[in-house]
Order: structure tokens, then sequence, then C-alpha cells
């Protein structure tokens, strides 16, 4: 004979019962779970533990079809396979599964075309926004944009109208790297990484140059590598360039964890230590740079709170898109390891 569930265990919970388990209205549990409204962290705590204790599902289908939604968000990065951007999409699911959301992800190689059509809304009504890290695509581009889908830039701020933004200051981030080893005795910094167009790169070298000069350090030309990608075979190709010069540096500001984890290894194979001879200093605090050896000291901007504050200020967009565009800068720290400590 099959047993037969119970009453209870047949009921739908609804969000009433949330509610009352919480001991707040519906409305409160209402806006924890799209993140509309802001909400006390304590009520948070309290709305999740009950529904976590009475296992409460959303009934998505019927919520996307009253408010006319696709239940989706479109989160589009240059390279899903690198580090940074792989750990920031993590984030970025598990933050919108809480608001009950899901993520389709695409890459667009920072291909312009590919940008293009992100910012031309992907396919329209296919998704209800979009989180978007662009590459290859120019200011105009985004300051004559007339599609509709709310948008919300990761990463760099490429136009200062009309788009919401979430990132962190890399001007002040690269002065801090490069300041860090100039307090350790360092007088040859070398950049890896730099680039002529606007963005953030030049953001970085902004930051490097104002710390050279505030420790009374030359600019030298000489020190700062242009390179064509930021992943490990630039970093070690960089260094290799660097080391051909007859006055080589004594420290590495990596605009990268990757151009960094390249640059290790260009300088092991050159028979340097690090951080004896060269100290090296990345940027995005991978999990990689703290297996690497020696571990990579690196510039870590706060991830979890680049996810949250992104699909808060999206899902705000979705829910009125007449407020104004907001640009939050997220905070970052330095995290000194091996590759620079002090000797």
């Amino acid at each position: 004979m099959v047993d037969q569930q119970s009453d209870a265990e047949q009921r739908i919970v609804s969000v009433r019962d949330v509610a009352a388990l919480a001991r707040v209205s519906p409305t409160t549990v209402s806006n924890v779970l799209s993140g509309n409204r802001p909400v006390a962290t304590a009520t948070q705590d309290r709305v999740r533990h009950a529904i976590e204790e009475l296992g409460y599902r959303p009934n998505l289908s019927a919520r996307n079809l009253r408010l006319r939604r696709a239940g989706l968000i479109a989160l589009a990065v240059p390279e899903i396979d690198v580090p940074y951007f792989a750990e920031l999409v993590r984030l970025i699911v598990q933050a919108a599964r809480r608001r009950g959301y899901t993520v389709l992800i695409d890459q667009t190689e920072g291909d312009a075309e590919a940008e293009r059509f992100v910012l031309g809304g992907m396919n329209p009504g296919m998704v209800d926004g979009i989180l978007f890290s662009p590459l290859g695509t120019d200011r105009a581009e985004f300051e004559q944009r007339r599609n509709r889908t709310p948008l919300v830039l990761l990463g760099e701020r490429i136009t200062g109208r009309g788009i919401d933004h979430v990132g962190i200051d890399n001007v002040a981030a690269a002065a801090a790297a490069t300041r860090h080893l100039a307090e350790q005795g360092r007088r040859r910094i070398a950049a890896l990484g730099h680039r002529t167009e606007s963005g953030t790169a030049a953001l970085r070298s902004q930051g490097y140059r104002q710390a050279l000069d505030q420790a009374g350090l030359p600019y030298d030309e000489d020190l700062v590598v242009i390179t064509h990608g930021y992943h490990r075979t630039n970093g070690a190709m960089a260094v290799r360039q660097l080391l051909q010069q007859g006055d080589p540096p004594d420290a590495l500001f990596c605009y990268n964890d990757l151009l960094a984890l390249g640059a290790l290894r260009a300088l092991h194979d050159a028979g340097l230590r690090v951080p004896e001879d060269v100290a090296v200093v990345g940027f995005d605090d991978i999990d990689d740079g703290r297996y690497s050896i020696p571990t990579l000291s690196t510039i870590a901007p706060d991830k979890a709170g680049i996810a949250e504050a992104s699909l808060d200020l999206l899902l705000a967009r979705i829910a009125g898109p007449g407020a104004e565009p907001s640009q939050l800068t997220v905070p970052y720290t330095l995290e000194v390891r091996e590759s620079s400590r002090p000797l």
C-alpha cells in the first residue's frame, strides 16, 4: 500500500505562512524576495529563516505572468573562463537566485558587434534586464542607446549619463598597490597592462603615476608595458621584455592577477627571487593567487558587494525605470601576501 501524504504535507506554503512565522507582513516577505524595497538585515534574516523552515518556493511563473516579466536577467562578460569573471558570475547567479531570478550568461569576447547586440537589449522581451561588463564599446554608443531594457554596467564606467554603474575606484586601488611597493623601498616599479585608450587600464595607469609622484619616484616609460591581453602568457612576455633592458625593475604592479601569475613564472625562469629581487602585486584577488608560489599580493575588490549592488540596482530599475541613474563604488582591500612581503 502506498503511503498517503498528510494534508499538511500536501498544502502549498504561501507568502502569508512565511509572514506569520517571521512576524512580518506579506509585503515585507515580497520585498525580501524581490529586492525591490530595502528591508532591515535582521528582518531579512527572520524571513529567510522562515522560508527555509517552511520549504517555501515562490511561484515564479504566476509572478512573472502577473508582472509581465520573463523572470530572466542577462549577464554579459568578455570571457567566462577568466577567473575574475568566473568568480563574479557565480556570485551574481547565487544572488539572483535568492531574488527569484534566473541568469542567462553571454560571452562577448570584447567583440564590438556582440556588445552592440547586448547594448540593444538582446532579443526584445527575452530578458527583464541586463548586467553588462563591456570591453569593446565606446562612449558614443552608450550615449546613443535607445533601447529601454534596464541595464547596469559592471567594472569601469564608460559613460556618466543615463546608465547605472557598479565598480571600484580603480585610480585609488592602483595607487594603493604602487604605494605599497614604494613603501617597501622599491625604486624601479614597473606597470604591466597599460593601454593607451580610456577605460580600466587607463585609470590604473593614472593611479600608478599618482603613487610614483607621491613617493618622489620618476615616471619611466620604459617601465610601463602595454600588453595585448590580460592572460598569463601576456604577463610572462612583458617580464621577458623588461628583463632585456639594462636596468630591470625591482617591483611589478600588474593590472590583473593573471598577468601577475605569468610574471611570477617568467621571473622564476630567469632565476630571480620573489620578493627578494622583484616584488609583485596583482589585481582582482582570484583564488589561484592564494595557492601560487609565492602567494600573490593583490587588490581585492568586494566581488560579493558588486554582485549584490548590481542586482539591487537592476531590479530597482526593472520595478521603476524613472529613477535617476546611480553610480555606486564598492570597497576594495590590499591583500599583502608573500610576493611583496617586507624583507
